[in-house]
């Protein structure tokens, strides 16, 4: 399909963020801002036989603004974070979608193993009580569409209800995956974004298996170091990010604010490994070059990029190679950091929340920090914001994600410009 064929213009009118750093958008951008990291010992479940003891959980969810208790007890985590962000998201583009042609508006909601509490809980169960001691609910909440129906459900939104799956970068893939939908006329208004509730015993051993989480047990706050020499994995976190999208017309129409401008997402797999990215960075230079393109844009056009940034030793190193690749000279004059020792990790969700942190970047003219970095890693030489968060009259922002299995995603956002 041709670039040059759609010309309908996508902007981004309504924000929602459920993270372990901010319930509600003030205080999100607060802690992204002032590098306040929502680090600390799990509490979820017992950790004492396992070596890593440290994550990103959300302290004080509170379902009331959004549910109610019969559905707050029906739903699984995951599912509860996705309808809040959601329903965040819609309140802040202050539309009715009971106004709307039903076909014209969907949802999109990007996740990787949202359903797992509800199998393992379910299976606990049945093993050790019997299937009578199951929940019913078990078949909605354990299937990782549920919970793109069930947003639709809240949201009372009948055009489309979808549920996309990339690993960590599924929330990216899910924006991009609706942007186009707008472009190419079968939408008006996207409701997109992603989800994760990941903090689970048995996945958690998994993680300390493989060695992605740090082991900085003691000091929580300072353990997460994107770019740094002493890096050591990163921080799980959990939660969700949405967004509303609309035509441009349409959110013209209806006097809606505007707080940017989706210009480009591009997306690539490298086929190579199952978990390692590419030692080049091959598949992220394509998916950063595909987005680029589809932009229109030029690389000396990006002031900012938000990078995945995970504080394993490959992906960062491998960032950075792809970004110096595409970028060339400009490079080094762009501000890259990474968000996620703040908020977490959030796998799925990670992408859909480090939009939001792009979209407010450009809104507030100021480039988030990265928290931690004080010595660089060798072959990590780029200006990756150490110390503070730092003023800049930013116009185009990028959100790069990379996930298992080599899958790649990049957003562009710009500052949106009227017609």
């Amino acid at each position: 399909m041709s670039i040059e064929r759609y010309h309908r213009r996508v902007v981004i009118t309504g924000l929602g963020v459920m993270a372990p750093n901010g319930c509600n958008l003030r205080e999100f951008w607060r802690t992204i801002r002032g590098g306040i990291s929502a680090a600390g010992p799990i509490t979820r479940f017992d950790t004492s036989k396992v070596p890593n003891k440290i994550a990103c959980e959300i302290k004080d969810f509170n379902h009331e603004p959004y549910m109610d208790a019969k559905k707050s007890r029906r739903f699984e985590r995951s599912i509860q974070y996705g309808i809040a962000a959601s329903v965040q998201a819609v309140r802040d583009a202050a539309i009715d979608f009971h106004k709307m042609d039903a076909d014209r508006v969907g949802v999109v909601e990007g996740t990787s193993v949202s359903g797992m509490e509800s199998s393992f809980n379910g299976q606990t169960a049945y093993l050790t009580r019997g299937y009578r001691s199951m929940s019913p609910f078990t078949l909605i909440n354990a299937y990782c569409g549920g919970g793109s129906g069930e947003i639709a459900l809240e949201l009372g939104i009948k055009g489309h209800a979808i549920s996309y799956s990339s690993s960590s970068a599924s929330g990216s893939d899910a924006i991009g995956y609706a942007a186009s939908m707008i472009q190419q006329d079968e939408v008006d208004v996207m409701v997109s974004g992603g989800v994760e509730a990941p903090l689970l015993a048995p996945l958690w051993g998994a993680f300390c298996l493989t060695r992605v989480v740090t082991a900085r047990n003691e000091t929580p706050q300072e353990a997460m170091r994107p770019f740094d020499r002493h890096r050591d994995g990163f921080l799980l976190g959990e939660g969700a990010a949405f967004v509303v999208l609309e035509e441009l017309s349409h959110a013209l129409a209806r006097g809606a604010r505007i707080y940017a401008e989706v210009a480009g997402h591009g997306r690539s797999c490298e086929a190579y490994h199952s978990v390692s990215p590419h030692p080049d960075g091959v598949g992220l230079y394509r998916a950063m070059e595909k987005a680029l393109r589809r932009a229109r844009l030029h690389v000396s056009e990006v002031d900012y990029i938000n990078a995945h940034g995970t504080a394993t030793e490959a992906n960062d190193l491998v960032e950075t190679r792809a970004i110096k690749r595409l970028f060339g000279e400009h490079a080094r004059r762009l501000a890259v950091s990474s968000t996620k020792p703040v908020s977490g990790h959030l796998l799925a969700a990670a992408g859909a929340l480090e939009t939001v942190v792009c979209v407010l970047t450009l809104t507030h003219k100021e480039i988030p920090l990265t928290l931690n970095f004080k010595e660089p890693a060798e072959g990590c030489d780029l200006d990756y914001v150490p110390g503070e968060s730092r003023a800049y009259p930013v116009r185009v922002a990028m959100n790069i994600n990379s996930g298992f299995g080599g899958k790649n995603s990049c957003l562009i956002l710009k500052e949106y410009r009227s017609p």
